[in-house]
């Protein structure tokens, strides 16, 4: 059916709603578990839809425009088929990825020229480069091309990431305009804006403001959670997510850790995305109801408790926390890929859980006992006797 997002209830500053695509629709809160490169790290499409329960992945236009490259994503028939996901995907401008390598790229007003941290070739990302490519590699939600200023940055700087970034989201409509359907997919493509202006409120609002006289189909925060403190991030998330439309979604990008995803949620985000529960899980580090979990740790040695006794996933219901400490200390794969099927099920199930409480209309008193629990940080360790 064509894009769009319905709000179907509130519970305070809380949404939940309905995101429809070619693809399926998603229900929000929702967290996209990140594949930059065409695949989520340490598990498979398959696992990801059951029992994971993931509903729309996020792809990087960066990394897949540099390998295995556009072209070949195109002859495969896009990134779904070529990937074998046959639910929604978001792709990355590759902004952020152009940002961090400092010393590889060169900005100006057309766009960015860098270096690939793969072999030193030279390139240039337009705005209509990015869509261009996001467009051929078929993702149902694309982002616009972006300029992330470093934190902390003089207001200066920020002030040129919000022209830059006003003047590319411009630019970036012209090949297609923000709906369209590419001639080599068969399914409707969207384009959301992002706001951008570091930690300067009026920036912010600066931002926003341009992009609304877009009408973008969705509308990112980007260019936080790069260094800033937590009470920052807070108050320019609440800021923009207060002054965009009520029947547009909202998405928080690279944010955050399950407590960062419950305060989001609080300040009206509908999205999320970040590589942080898979990436900790490869290397041993797992999120649960109370906290994180080292499973690396001499205390796990002889605890023969799943991970987290309340959760549903595969992982916790066959295996105990003594079994996948000995994998990671083995040096075994399958270490990695238990932990990571875990995080990914906690991460997905903590959205389900937060939409149940905003339909129940009590996502304030469902915040205070989740808060209270996951910084409890109390661990049972038990003994074979």
């Amino acid at each position: 059916m064509p894009f769009g997002f319905c709000l179907e209830c509130t519970s305070g500053g809380a949404r939940a709603g309905v995101i429809h695509t070619d693809h399926g629709s998603i229900t929000t809160p929702v967290f996209m578990p990140v594949g930059t490169q065409g695949t989520v790290k340490a598990t498979t499409s398959e696992k990801l839809k059951d029992p994971i329960g993931a509903q729309i992945i996020l792809g990087n236009a960066y990394h897949l425009f540099l390998r295995p490259g556009v072209a070949l994503v195109k002859r495969a028939g896009g990134l779904h088929r070529f990937i074998e996901w046959d639910r929604p995907i978001l792709t990355d401008s590759g902004g952020y990825q152009v940002y961090s390598l400092a010393d590889m790229r060169r900005i100006d007003d057309d766009g960015i020229s860098f270096r690939s941290h793969i072999d030193g070739s030279l390139h240039l990302f337009t705005p209509e480069v990015v869509i261009e490519a996001q467009a051929k590699i078929g993702a149902d939600i694309i982002m616009s091309f972006d300029y992330c200023a470093p934190f902390p940055c003089e207001r200066a700087e920020a002030e040129r990431a919000v022209e830059l970034t006003t003047d590319w989201a411009k630019r970036g409509l012209s090949p297609y305009g923000s709906r369209f359907t590419n001639r080599d997919n068969e399914h409707e493509q969207v384009v959301f804006g992002i706001v951008q202006g570091s930690c300067y409120p009026d920036l912010r609002r600066r931002s926003m403001e341009a992009l609304l006289e877009l009408d973008f189909p969705g509308y990112a925060v980007g260019g936080l959670s790069v260094g800033e403190a937590k009470d920052q991030m807070w108050e320019i998330t609440e800021l923009v997510a207060g002054g965009l439309p009520q029947n547009r979604p909202r998405y928080l990008m690279g944010v955050g850790t399950p407590m960062d995803l419950v305060d989001g949620v609080a300040c009206g985000i509908d999205m999320f995305d970040c590589v942080m529960p898979t990436r900790n899980a490869r290397n041993g580090t797992v999120f649960t109801r109370k906290g994180k979990m080292v499973l690396k740790n001499m205390a796990f040695t002889d605890d023969f408790l799943p991970i987290d006794e309340e959760c549903g996933c595969d992982t916790c219901r066959d295996h105990s926390r003594a079994y996948i400490r000995h994998l990671f200390a083995a040096g075994e794969i399958l270490g990695p890929v238990l932990a990571t099927h875990h995080s990914l099920y906690f991460y997905c199930d903590l959205m389900r859980r937060m939409r149940a409480a905003i339909e129940a209309d009590r996502f304030e008193a469902w915040r205070a006992e989740f808060t209270e629990q996951y910084n409890s940080g109390e661990h049972r360790v038990a003994r074979n006797q």
